[in-house]
């Protein structure tokens, strides 16, 4: 599949549009969904330009997956949800809206249904204060 390098993820790595980043190294990057399904959600995405799980690297996706369970880790502690979705997409029939390989770290309260997937963009300060109280548990290697 060949990788539009216009994506909006793209872009984000670039410096070209601003979010709000939870965490980062050389190989990845964490920041909250503009467009939330629950509190607390959160994108990881590999710096490595691919759209789909299927191009990435092994390297990538070691680093990904890691940097995705030390957030779910935080997020829990941070946040104190009944349970962590992770999920990952590939095409749009599966229900990927970004050709760039991202995964998407969801906290989960018994009772509380999901917002609709990329329908409303939250408030930029509540995001802000929810990415404060995680990146206050993150633990980067």
């Amino acid at each position: 599949m060949n990788y539009d390098d216009s994506n909006p993820f793209a872009r984000i790595l670039r410096g070209e549009l601003p979010c709000i980043k939870v965490a980062e190294n050389n190989a990845a990057l964490a920041f909250m969904d503009l467009m939330p399904q629950a509190d607390g959600h959160l994108l990881v995405v590999p710096k490595e330009p691919v759209a789909e799980i299927f191009e990435l690297s092994d390297a990538s996706l070691v680093a990904s997956m890691r940097m995705t369970q030390k957030l779910a880790i935080a997020v829990r502690a941070a946040l104190h949800p009944d349970g962590v979705f992770i999920g990952q997409f590939n095409g749009a029939a599966a229900g990927q809206t970004v050709r760039h390989v991202h995964f998407h770290l969801i906290p989960r309260w018994e009772g509380q249904p999901l917002n609709m997937h990329a329908r409303d963009v939250a408030d930029t300060d509540t995001l802000e204060a929810l990415a404060k109280r995680i990146r206050a548990h993150w633990r980067a290697d």
